[in-house]
């Protein structure tokens, strides 16, 4: 009489091991992303915004408001070093915490449903869309100057062709995560040419001896006095310009998984650095 439903349990034990492993190994049989996000959509995704428009826009705010070369180049180093620190933190947050969406996962399980809700509606209807709005009209400013050489793009060409660049990358991202990186990559490798380009001839500029404000004497002569106010905002526009540094943990899901460790790290480094 014992040995039946001990046959029986213990067969259905068996069973539910099999079941659990066969759920282990198609991944927890749960609802989950694709981890479609390798290592060098991942630094694209990281590269790309930050080399948005701030990094073609900011340099001249800098320039402007730190008053001198020098306090510029420092303004810089301390901003970069400032986004690399944030980087990393944001790192061991997306390693700690491994979930999909960034700021408001964080705040959520730190201080709750409803800090977490007003977060991402913050940032859903204020942050986020007026950034995305200035990277769009730079966009459209860059692509129309050519073809009005002696005045300003009109203001209704700037907006129609902005809102059309917004609607077709929506709707890429929202058609495909493969084809959302593919061009993320494209455009990342465009914009590093870019730079690679200004690089280049500003070593050329250099080489041919335009060095003078550059040489430690004459680096921190002022074309302006120096303003504690017009420093910070210096270093508000350097910060912009290193604006994107945590996109990534936007999709920490979809990155793939090293052991139990989300492959995030080396991804935030490679792409900050």
């Amino acid at each position: 009489m014992t040995d039946g439903p001990r046959q029986r349990g213990s067969s259905a034990a068996s069973g539910g091991d099999a079941v659990a492993e066969s759920g282990n190994e198609s991944g927890g049989g749960g609802v989950a992303l694709k981890k479609e996000i390798g290592l060098v959509s991942a630094c694209g995704i990281i590269v790309g915004n930050i080399i948005g428009s701030g990094i073609f826009v900011s340099p001249k705010g800098v320039m402007e408001n730190a008053s001198s070369v020098g306090l510029a180049l420092i303004v810089w180093i301390v901003t970069g070093i400032i986004t690399a620190i944030g980087a990393l933190c944001y790192a061991e947050l997306g390693v700690t915490i491994p979930k999909s969406g960034g700021d408001y996962s964080y705040v959520k399980d730190i201080f709750g449903g409803l800090a977490g809700f007003l977060r991402l509606w913050i940032a859903v209807l204020v942050i986020y869309p007026t950034n995305q709005a200035v990277i769009a009209l730079t966009f459209s400013n860059y692509v129309l100057q050519p073809l009005f050489p002696t005045c300003f793009p009109p203001e209704s060409g700037l907006r129609l062709l902005a809102a059309i660049c917004l609607l077709l990358l929506t709707w890429v991202n929202c058609s495909s995560v493969r084809w959302a990186t593919r061009v993320q990559d494209v455009f990342t490798a465009g914009k590093l040419l870019a730079l690679a380009l200004i690089i280049i001839m500003g070593i050329v500029q250099i080489c041919k001896g335009e060095y003078y404000w550059l040489e430690p004497a004459h680096a921190f002569e002022p074309f302006q006095e120096y303003d504690v106010g017009l420093i910070a905002l210096a270093f508000l526009q350097g910060s912009f310009a290193y604006g994107g540094w945590n996109f990534l943990n936007y999709v920490t899901e979809e990155l793939p998984v090293k052991g139990h460790i989300p492959n995030g790290p080396s991804d935030w480094f490679l792409g900050v650095h």
